[in-house]
């Protein structure tokens, strides 16, 4: 591991601070963590505050573990101010992926229940309430009523998206860098470990969506590929303009 850079350092004191503060106000949590845009607990602030919101050690603790392991070392190559703006894009990039996902599924659920004669107005309101009605369980499958009340009543908190933007970075720049896993035995090269996760998310993702009769696994896979898929299309970007007398030094 290389030694922590300033910006990675100074991401984890506010990743903690931020941890610390929400153990010991819990109610932080409603103003900080992501809510569903149509929920009335929604803010136009969380976006960006819910990267620094965990939802327990473990969660945080593996977070920030990748963040300095592989911050780190982009932070070296690119300096701060490009690193930073890396990061905090895969975040939001990454709670725009899990807010569509989240959208198109909630819309569709919503669709088929105003067409079987429940009144829109009616359901909003229920919902924003913490409440739901029995019947709608009678028009949609399971797996459609979980997504469509996790979506609505859920929160999403965690950098896990950024990190996922920093790990898409760091294969693109060095493929053949070897890691070691945890529980495998030998270390897997970036351009296979990181491929391999994100087909996992993916295939998480949409086990637990309304397109699959599976349950959820309380992740949110999407805000995992939405990172990765823009920390992709910046260094996809980058790359193709490096030779750009306007380029980002």
């Amino acid at each position: 591991m290389m030694n922590m850079t300033p910006v990675v350092k100074q991401l984890l004191i506010i990743n903690i601070i931020f941890f610390i503060g929400s153990q010991l106000v819990p109610v932080s949590y409603e103003y900080l963590a992501m809510f569903f845009p149509e929920n009335p607990h929604f803010g136009g602030w969380q976006p960006i505050t819910h990267m620094f919101m965990h939802g327990g050690i473990m969660h945080i603790a593996f977070n920030m573990f990748a963040m300095v392991s592989f911050g780190s070392a982009l932070e070296h190559f690119w300096g701060g101010k490009k690193f930073l703006f890396f990061y905090i894009s895969c975040g939001l990039g990454s709670a725009l992926l899990h807010t569509v996902v989240n959208y198109y599924s909630f819309q569709d659920t919503l669709s088929a229940l105003i067409a079987n004669g429940f009144q829109k107005d009616e359901i909003l309101k229920l919902l924003s309430e913490g409440k739901i009605d029995t019947r709608w369980q009678d028009v949609v499958s399971v797996s459609q009523f979980s997504a469509f009340t996790d979506a609505y009543m859920g929160t999403v908190v965690g950098a896990s998206g950024a990190i996922y933007g920093l790990l898409t970075a760091f294969a693109f720049m060095f493929p053949n860098a070897e890691l070691g896993i945890m529980f495998i035995p030998i270390p897997v090269k970036a351009k296979y470990f990181v491929p391999g996760i994100l087909a996992i998310d993916l295939f998480l993702g949409f086990r637990g969506s309304s397109l699959f009769g599976s349950g959820g696994t309380g992740i949110a896979h999407f805000a995992h590929i939405g990172g990765a898929l823009t920390g992709f299309l910046i260094m996809w970007y980058w790359k193709k303009n490096q030779f750009n007398s306007n380029r980002w030094n």
